[in-house]
Formats: C-alpha cells, structure tokens, sequence
C-alpha cells in the first residue's frame, strides 16, 4: 500500500454519523452491535458523540461487520432513505439557506466531509443539459461500494428533496457494481433509470434544477451560517488513530485525572507502545491530555452557575490555584478572563 494512501486511511478526521445510523438500525431489531468495535479502538458509547472521529479504516472495519451481522438487503438503501436536512447539521442549514440551488450544491461539495461522508462527491460536466455528482472511494472500500453507494445517493435524494421539493427526480443514477436481487427498490426510491455495471457511480441530473432559487434566501443569514461551517470544518481535527482514542477514553474520564499507565491499559497496549505510537502521529500523551483538557474547561467556563472550583474539579484538579496555573498554561490566560470574554 502506498505510504500517503495508508496515512489518509489511517487519519481519525471523520464524524461517526454512518457507524450511529447502523447502531440505530441494529438497536431496532434488537441486534447488539457492541462486538462491531472490538480492536478498533473506537467506543460504542462514544459513537454518538459530535466530538469523536473515526478513520476510514476504522469506519471500513465496522461497516462490514455490521452488513454481516445485519444480514439485511438494501440497508443502505433504509439509511439513506431516513436522511433529512436535520440529519446533516450545519451543512444542511448551510445548504438550506443559499440563494439558489447550484450554490446549495457548491456548498454541500465544499464542506461534505463535515457531515462524515465515506465517499467524495465532485460535480462532472455531462452532455444533454445535464450535471452528474460522481462519487468515489478508496481500494480499501471496493467490497463496499454496494452498501457505501446506497447510503450516500439516497442520503443525497432525500437531502435535495427537502431543498427542492418533492418533485425531484434525477435523471438517471449509474453504479459501477452488478444488479443486486433487490434492484427494483433502486427505481421504486429513485425514480429514474438505474444502470449498474457502468464504469462510475454517478446521480445525473438536469441542469435546469442548479438554477432554482430559493424563496427563503437571506444574506445575512447565509453568511452566519457559513461561517459556522468554515469553523467547524477548520477545528476538525486530524490526528492517527490512537491520539483520537486516546482523547475518546480521556474525556469520559478527566476527573479522575488519569495517568498514561491508566489510559495504557484501557487502550489494551503497554505504557511504551502507547508512547511509541503517540509519537509516531506527531504526539504525547500530555499534550493530548492537556487539549482535551482545555477544550472541556472552555465549555464549562460558558456555564455561568459553575464556580471555577467546580470546573477544575471536573478535570481532576483538586486545587483550584492548580487549575488556575494550569488553565493559563494552556491558553495564557486566567480562567476568570477566559469567562468574562465568553470565547
């Protein structure tokens, strides 16, 4: 495998919503998805969490142990067709609130890794007064591209429906994989011509739809929004997989101000292979202690019925002037100040 290839794969910058989506899924049919994650360092309980981040290989892992523990045709046809623009958050406000749809599209396609996306999504040029949305993934997925092109076409219809009304309709969806059983649940949702075996994924789609405005339209609005979604896609983190485990277990456990041995053996490695690897992804186990430290004291701080004793409690401070040291370290700042300019 290619060096640069295995470093994107191994990167825990993605959101969890897919590997939740599957949790729900499993929980409705009284399917326990807990052994899914077991030496992938991911935690079901963290799964939910707007804070945690997977790797594709995390996510790959997961995935194809829940498809089998599922047993179930078209479940990424079920997901996707549960999608609404609640489902993507900022970005479907974002989306929601652009002037017209071709920006809505230039939107989504800018920020589509916000909303934990397993495919990239790039607009194609395509003849008859049409566009096409072509979709790809890495090698590591090719066993499943079924499932990965269910999720996301279908997440996609049910998005741009809400954003275009009811009535839409692409004009044809081309998969580059065999027909499964179920391929008429692809016409029934989809609406239009389905062609499989083809040599890309693709949503082709009329190009008059890019020009449909939007009634709701308000600049002020847009703009807000927008800059939300450019702040969260720069705090995205990128970090390997053990920093983002690493800051999983630690922020259920900051109060009691766990040592690297702890955090160690939760993680199932030595204390050494823990640093090794921390250092190998550019880290420490301090400098990873302290930042979720700060990020968790920086949300307490905007709760104004807790006293800064009470904050540093919750890190695992017993001494107040510790905190308070400690916060100034981290930021350059005293708690007090931090409070009062409400960052």
């Amino acid at each position: 495998m290619n060096t640069a290839i295995g470093d994107e794969l191994s990167t825990a910058d993605r959101p969890t919503n897919i590997l939740c989506g599957l949790m729900q899924f499993a929980a409705e049919r009284g399917i326990d998805s807990n052994g899914w994650f077991a030496g992938t360092r991911l935690q079901p309980e963290e799964i939910s969490s707007p804070d945690t981040r997977m790797s594709y290989r995390q996510a790959s892992t997961v995935i194809r142990r829940a498809l089998a523990a599922l047993a179930v045709e078209g479940v990424g046809l079920e997901l996707g067709g549960r999608q609404n623009l609640g489902n993507f958050g900022l970005l479907g406000l974002a989306m929601k609130t652009a002037p017209d749809f071709g920006e809505a599209v230039r939107v989504g396609l800018a920020y589509q890794r916000n909303s934990g996306a397993l495919m990239d999504i790039a607009l194609a040029e395509h003849g008859d007064g049409c566009v096409a949305a072509v979709a790809t993934a890495p090698d590591e997925a090719c066993d499943l591209l079924p499932f990965l092109c269910e999720e996301l076409f279908s997440s996609v219809l049910q998005l741009v429906r809400e954003l275009v009304g009811p009535d839409f309709r692409p004009r044809r969806l081309e998969l580059g994989y065999a027909a499964p059983r179920y391929a008429q649940r692809y016409h029934d949702l989809f609406g239009c011509e389905v062609r499989f075996g083809q040599t890309r994924h693709a949503m082709v789609l009329d190009r008059r739809w890019l020009e449909l405005p939007f009634a709701s339209y308000n600049p002020a609005t847009s703009n807000q929004v927008m800059t939300l979604c450019r702040m969260q896609m720069d705090a995205r983190p990128v970090c390997g997989e053990t920093t983002a485990a690493l800051e999983s277990h630690l922020r259920m456990r900051l109060r009691d101000n766990p040592q690297m041995a702890e955090m160690a053996a939760e993680l199932h490695l030595s204390e050494r292979t823990l640093r090794r690897q921390l250092a190998e992804e550019g880290t420490s186990f301090s400098a990873v202690h302290d930042r979720v430290r700060t990020k968790r004291a920086m949300e307490l701080l905007r709760d104004p019925t807790l006293s800064i004793v009470a904050i540093g409690g919750r890190l695992g401070f017993n001494d107040a002037r510790e905190f308070r040291r400690a916060f100034k370290r981290w930021t350059g700042r005293a708690p007090s100040e931090a409070r009062r300019s409400g960052d």
